[in-house]
């Protein structure tokens, strides 16, 4: 999506700026399909103690010099090779919405799309950039076969934010796409029964549903995992270095020092309730039971959660595994199962053209 649509380079880096790190992977064709190269991470603490600290509160708060001084020292650190770059933006920060026209071919959706997309963004449509893909289609009472098509709008201020700060880090910006398509990208397949893949992160929950490897619902909420750390500090008169490491080392499960649990389990059972609503929301409008769940993102990662989650959803709950996706040297096997829920989103990037076409917009 929003591709300058010059391809054919041998390796990419997919580029997940979030709100508290900065996740790369450089991604190859291999013999046997996408083949990771190399990664990086840089993490950033401040956020957690100063909210304007945070690399990007929201996609027109992103700090231009600061983000793109920070991509160039990660890129410097772990001698990526490639300079194409695919960069994600965050659900919050473009307008997605789901909606239903007569069947018909592509380049008469794209005509009939210029009159009607007006009511379906915030913004005039000269300040935004729009794409939309097939998602699927349904039968409706009287018969006639609809398209489901998935609208994604973005702020030309942001893009061009975005194509700035790659420029200044010496990057060449190939194409931009929201975070819950690269998501799903990773993780899902055209196999998959209606899933609720759910990305915790610092700032903010995203909630998605796949069915049949297509995004059909994506929700945002402003419960995460910072939350969790500032009431484990706060509770405990602990520094936020240390609040952070005691959630990844303890989780919800607490050990020993139950009062751990008893200061997270509002924030976890506020993000399960969010959840439980999205999962309400897309079961009333399209009919279709929800399966499973798939977590990720650095929350994903919290000691207890599996079990927790899945005995107060009453779905299976998995952590994603997005290596499955890709080749990587064996010596990276003791660690992939840590490094696999933060990075699903750079992956899914990194193997975007790899894996399918472009659509054609």
């Amino acid at each position: 999506m929003f591709g300058i649509k010059l391809f054919g380079s041998s390796s990419y880096l997919g580029v997940d700026i979030g709100t508290t790190s900065i996740k790369i992977v450089e991604i190859g064709k291999g013999g046997h399909g996408p083949e990771l190269q190399n990664y990086g991470i840089l993490e950033s603490y401040g956020h957690l103690e100063r909210v304007n600290n945070a690399i990007q509160t929201s996609a027109l708060k992103i700090m231009e010099t600061d983000t793109a001084q920070l991509l160039k020292t990660l890129i410097k650190h772990s001698n990526f090779k490639s300079r194409d770059a695919i960069a994600s933006i965050p659900s919050f920060a473009a307008f997605i919405t789901l909606f239903e026209m007569p069947q018909m071919n592509d380049a008469d959706i794209t005509k009939t799309m210029q009159f009607q997309i007006g009511q379906y963004i915030p913004l005039p449509i000269t300040e935004v950039s729009i794409d939309w893909l097939k998602v699927g289609e349904r039968q409706d009472d009287q018969g006639f076969v609809k398209e489901q098509i998935l609208l994604v709008s973005i702020p030309n201020e942001t893009i061009e934010k975005y194509q700035r700060i790659f420029a200044a880090a010496g990057l060449r910006l190939r194409a931009i796409e929201i975070e819950s398509l690269a998501l799903l990208r990773s993780v899902a397949d055209a196999s998959m029964p209606p899933t609720l893949v759910v990305d915790i992160g610092s700032r903010s929950t995203n909630i998605a549903v796949v069915d049949k490897g297509n995004l059909r619902y994506n929700f945002q909420t402003d419960m995460s995992g910072a939350g969790i750390t500032q009431a484990l500090a706060g509770g405990l008169g602990v520094k936020i270095r240390r609040a952070e490491k005691l959630k990844r080392e303890r989780g919800i499960l607490g050990g020993s020092e139950s009062e751990l649990s008893t200061l997270m389990m509002p924030f976890v059972d506020a993000i399960l309730n969010e959840v439980k609503r999205a999962k309400s929301k897309y079961e009333q409008s399209f009919g279709n039971a929800i399966m499973q769940v798939i977590l990720a993102g650095g929350g994903s990662k919290l000691p207890g959660i599996v079990p927790y989650a899945q005995e107060q959803l009453g779905l299976p709950v998995s952590i994603a595994d997005p290596f499955l996706k890709i080749h990587y040297p064996t010596s990276l096997e003791p660690i992939v199962r840590d490094l696999g829920p933060s990075f699903a989103i750079s992956i899914g990037l990194g193997i975007k053209e790899f894996v399918e076409t472009p659509p054609a917009v």
